[in-house]
């Protein structure tokens, strides 16, 4: 039964609307699915539900939010943020603006309605409803199996036509997205297709690795492999709920007036090791971004990375997210952890030679195509919650709907458990962390020269030399 399974039916009972999942359904499909899929019907007494952008002006009266800008009509090169000019306006004058009034005063008055869009993104509830608290209880992210969850973990995206962030990937937890006013299309990539993306950390910011590629209108001449890259395409209409799983990549666009949109990153199991990667790789960059030019950090710093950038502060940074690390393996149940490595599954290992990755990507395929006959009875699709397919065009139906043969043949390619999956060197340490004859290190036992050993270990270089001259015969 495909949508049915351990859940409630959707139903008119007496009038009542029966959410299709109960919370704890809804947690175990968001907890094994890799793939991207839609949930319908399940956010229908939201009181977020209403939130359009008018409603939304009157809450924030005279509320001065920041605008990103950004051109309608781009060639191939992404738009940064560090690319875009910023506007600090208020939703009525957004609203105003958006409305196509050619002689309109005020904040955008130097931008053309038919040559630029406007977007407020990353907008975190807890700064910008600081003094109406209550409206957390709008947004219920417990119906998905997270108690206690809702506005305080979440953030708002309000855009006009043809606003969009830059491809690319969250190196926490996984995205709950939920369409409140208009729709965007949502182009996605599979964490396998990463080195056909051509990652990049300039511009940094933390946890954001950034696509050097505008997907919606490649350099195929100067990214050639991104002609093998697996196209996943969704356009997320009103009411609807998108699950991003972990890395996958994602490009993301207003397609109708006025979009409003709302989501909350849920962290996973695999982001301790994460926040330690990302502690590295922070201090590296900002290392060697600040030595080549310290006063033009506008150039590859994220506009949304406001902290201080110093090798002091980034050291310390590094040594919290080691310490923490090891603190949440130290008091974690030893039983527990061997559970988790039995039922988890373990994560690919990402080929870093990139001249191997098409024979990564054959044995990848091959690796769904024989877990094809295993998966089938435990396809949770259905009209309720349906799979992002692997597309280059348009799905059919905006509603979510699809063919009942569609249901059955994404469900049995891509619906493979994904139990908080570790890798075997995070399992590695794990083991090592829970072992009791083990011994905590320091709070401030890594130094420069501890980082510098593993960055410039002849592996590293090895691999790292390898890009360079890849990168130059593209």
């Amino acid at each position: 039964m495909a949508a049915g399974s351990g859940a409630t039916m959707a139903t008119m009972e007496e009038g009542e609307h029966v959410k299709p999942f109960t919370p704890e359904k809804a947690k175990e499909i968001i907890m094994s699915l890799q793939q991207p899929a839609v949930f319908c019907n399940m956010v229908f007494d939201w009181p977020a539900r209403h939130w359009n952008a008018n409603h939304l002006s009157e809450v924030l009266h005279g509320k001065q939010i920041r605008f990103r800008m950004g051109l309608k009509s781009t060639g191939t090169v992404p738009q940064f943020e560090t690319t875009c000019n910023y506007v600090d306006a208020t939703l009525e004058e957004f609203l105003t603006w958006n409305c196509d009034q050619s002689s309109i005063s005020g904040p955008f008055r130097d931008y053309e309605h038919c040559k630029f869009w406007a977007y407020a993104d990353y907008k975190y509830f807890v700064s910008l409803f600081e003094d109406k608290t209550d409206i957390f209880q709008d947004v219920k992210w417990s119906d998905f199996g997270f108690p206690g969850r809702n506005g305080q973990e979440s953030t708002l995206w309000i855009g006009s036509l043809g606003a969009h962030t830059p491809c690319h990937l969250d190196s926490y937890g996984c995205n709950l997205v939920f369409q409140v006013q208009g729709r965007k299309r949502w182009h996605l990539f599979p964490p396998e297709d990463t080195p056909l993306l051509y990652p990049t950390r300039i511009p940094y910011e933390e946890s954001s690795v950034f696509s050097k590629i505008n997907v919606v209108n490649p350099d195929l001449k100067r990214f050639p492999q991104f002609q093998k890259a697996q196209r996943h395409i969704v356009t997320l209409s009103p009411g609807q709920v998108l699950f991003v799983p972990r890395h996958w990549w994602h490009y993301v666009e207003s397609i109708d007036p006025v979009t409003v949109s709302i989501n909350s990153w849920i962290e996973l199991e695999e982001d301790h090791l994460a926040r330690v990667e990302e502690a590295v790789t922070r201090t590296l960059v900002c290392a060697l971004k600040t030595a080549e030019d310290p006063h033009n950090t506008r150039a590859w710093l994220n506009p949304t990375e406001v902290e201080e950038i110093s090798h002091e502060v980034n050291c310390h940074y590094l040594n919290g997210a080691v310490s923490a690390f090891f603190n949440h393996y130290r008091t974690s149940n030893a039983t527990e952890i061997q559970a988790l490595k039995r039922n988890g599954q373990h994560m690919e290992k990402e080929e870093l030679n990139v001249c191997n990755h098409t024979e990564a990507g054959q044995t990848h395929s091959q690796t769904f195509a024989t877990g094809t006959v295993k998966q089938e009875a435990a396809s949770p699709f259905g009209p309720d919650l349906v799979p992002v397919t692997q597309k280059s065009e348009e799905p059919p139906s905006e509603r979510g709907g699809l063919s009942e043969s569609d249901g059955q043949h994404f469900g049995k390619l891509h619906c493979a458990k994904r139990q908080k999956m570790m890798s075997n060197s995070e399992n590695a340490i794990v083991e090592q962390v829970a072992s009791s004859s083990f011994t905590a290190p320091s709070q401030t036992f890594i130094s420069t020269d501890d980082l510098l050993d593993c960055l410039v270990n002849p592996q590293v270089t090895r691999m790292v030399a390898q890009l360079l001259i890849q990168g130059r015969h593209l």
